[in-house]
């Protein structure tokens, strides 16, 4: 990884006050870290300025350092905007700036968050592109420009209220700019400002950056949002720049009410370009619907636009696989989610969970415990594993059919339910059982790679029946879970596939085809840290010999504490990722002389 400084990463002192705990992320201007305020005691984030070459021209090296500042200075502008994040300071530590910012608990970049559960409904989409068009609405009024809007630069967070993304923060001003002040363009040469597919054609072909620019940017992310893929996403930066230029747009397929607003923030011609008031008015319409909206008390799953619900067909079973005596039933397991909801109702909450009840419940409807669609006839329990199949097979939409896996491994199961939550009536249940399931089992998603929970609600008539209990369960978000979660598990167990491997899990390795779960109490040989993910073209044979070196670029051992002179990053990678083509890898630390780890490390 590079750094700032050879002596950079954890426990190092920024300034004689920041402690810093762990990296959280990073880009091309540097890493951002999680540090604790020794005179405030409190957590900040700090940002780092990164060269990843240490020859780097003086000239590029002092335009990158004088973007920092001009970050700082821009985003301390907006200091106090609810949807920007607030810097704090800027400081030099070594000859070189830091900027101290707020952190924000609990936040997922918009991209990881589309990468975990799939594009959310159009009316979420319209309710973050508000909150992001407010925020660049106020720097445009001070003539800064951000001039790259994309999914990782959109923060979502928990709100005042608990909803796990109800806050949408704008941040990394990084290459921000104010041209109507005659400020230095801190610009590295032979480099084009902005991201490749998120950047407006009058910007990719040497124009000034415009308000109107950043809408263009502010189009292309909610395309990516709501559809899945970048409007003009290519096979490379190159491409996807000339399509730009010169290509429309994808056309949209899941936008529903959106693709007028995105039709018109996407106009080649700036002139021609949805200015930010109609688009203000345009995307308030779409979240806040002024007909009816009052009385619509459910999600109409009728009323969503239309998915790709081509199922993928189950490929044959690799010889090769991880724990590959495993018997996998061949089910279908579409790539992307989706995410049902309305914007305002409990459903639409990021998108993270999924609220089961009987949709024909009422009068005259069934004593089954969930409704005659899920059909079940016994309550679900802690500890339960399911397999679920979905209408049309197209995971996450519609009201799955469930049935239990009583062993956890014989029918490969989709996913547990890993807590319950009770009610004092059914509509309790129906109003707040999707929003506790969220909350008890987000620690547990947190250490997992690719799950999603999803809230089974009691039916009307089967309130009783259920125990007036709504089951929270977690499920794979792109295929099977392939055994039980958390600490359901065994130690001593074999893994069937890494997808229920996670974060701090301590492994006996038997060989590069098995590992074990163990206590981190005791002796170990690798420590799983996290995850990456490998690219569409990269095979599995591929990615057994490239994962390591990913593994110690994206989550390199020394983030997490451990000393690069005696420890190296491992990974380990499984047959389930490529078949539903995630292509996740779990990344660990192991000795560099293959030696036993213990519990102290």
């Amino acid at each position: 990884m590079p750094s700032g400084s050879p002596t950079s990463g954890v426990g190092r002192v920024i300034a004689g006050r920041y402690l810093l705990l762990h990296r959280l992320g990073g880009g091309g201007m540097g890493h951002v870290w999680l540090a604790h305020d020794q005179r405030l005691a409190c957590e900040v984030a700090l940002k780092e300025i990164v060269f990843g070459d240490p020859a780097e021209p003086g000239q590029e090296r002092e335009a990158r350092v004088a973007r920092a500042r001009a970050e700082a200075r821009h985003a301390a502008g907006l200091r106090g905007h609810p949807h920007v994040v607030t810097v704090h300071d800027v400081l030099e530590h070594e000859g070189l700036p830091w900027i101290v910012m707020e952190y924000v608990a609990g936040a997922v970049d918009l991209r990881e968050f589309l990468a975990r559960n799939g594009p959310p409904a159009p009316a979420e989409c319209a309710r973050i592109g508000l909150a992001v068009l407010d925020a660049l609405t106020a720097g445009h009024e001070r003539g800064v420009m951000h001039r790259d809007v994309k999914p990782a630069n959109i923060l979502l967070a928990p709100d005042r209220t608990g909803a796990p993304y109800g806050r949408v923060l704008l941040t990394d001003y990084g290459i921000s700019v104010q041209p109507d002040t005659g400020e230095t363009r801190h610009t590295m040469a032979s480099v084009l400002v902005g991201t490749a597919g998120y950047l407006a054609p009058e910007r990719a072909t040497g124009g000034p950056p415009t308000p109107a620019a950043d809408l263009f940017s502010l189009g292309c992310t909610l395309y990516h949002a709501v559809e899945g893929r970048g409007p003009f996403e290519r096979e490379s930066p190159l491409a996807s720049i000339t399509s730009v230029v010169m290509e429309d747009p994808l056309p949209p397929v899941r936008a529903g009410a959106l693709e007028p607003v995105l039709r018109g923030l996407l106009a080649k011609d700036p002139d021609l370009r949805t200015p930010a008031r109609e688009v203000e008015a345009e995307l308030a319409r779409i979240v806040t619907p002024q007909s009816d909206a009052s009385a619509r008390t459910r999600t109409d799953l009728g009323s969503q636009p239309p998915w790709d619900a081509s199922p993928r067909p189950a490929p044959e079973a690799d010889p090769h696989a991880f724990a590959s005596g495993t018997r996998r039933r061949p089910r279908p397991h579409a790539l992307r989610a989706v995410l049902a909801g309305g914007l305002g109702l409990v459903l639409a909450l990021g998108g993270a969970w999924y609220a089961l009840a009987d949709r024909e419940g009422g009068p005259g409807g069934t004593a089954a415990p969930y409704g005659e669609a899920v059909g079940l006839v016994k309550p679900l329990k802690e500890g339960d594993c399911v397999l679920a199949d979905w209408p049309g097979g197209t995971p996450f939409t519609g009201t799955p059919r469930l049935a239990l896996d009583p062993s956890c491994a014989d029918e490969v199961p989709d996913g547990q339910v890993v807590a319950s939550v009770g009610a004092a009536s059914q509509e309790e249940a129906r109003q707040e059982g999707p929003a506790r399931c969220e909350e008890r089992t987000r620690e547990l998603r947190g250490r997992l790679a690719d799950v999603r929970v999803l809230a089974v609600v009691p039916a009307p008539d089967g309130f009783e029946a259920a125990g007036r209990r709504t089951a929270c369960l977690v499920l794979g978000a792109h295929g099977p879970v392939y055994g039980p979660l958390g600490e359901r598990r065994r130690f001593g167990t074999a893994f069937a596939d890494t997808a229920t491997m996670q974060r701090r899990d301590c492994l006996d390795v038997r060989s590069r085809r098995e590992a074990r779960l163990v206590p981190c109490g005791g002796k170990y040989d690798e420590q799983v840290l996290g995850f990456t993910r490998l690219g569409e073209d990269v095979s599995l044979a591929e990615a057994r010999t490239a994962s390591d070196a990913a593994c110690a670029r994206e989550v390199p051992p020394r983030d997490y504490g451990f000393d690069p002179s005696v420890h190296e990053a491992g990974s380990w990678t499984s047959e389930g990722p490529w078949k539903s083509g995630t292509h996740l890898v779990v990344c660990t630390v192991r000795r560099q002389n293959g030696g036993t780890m213990e519990g102290a490390e």
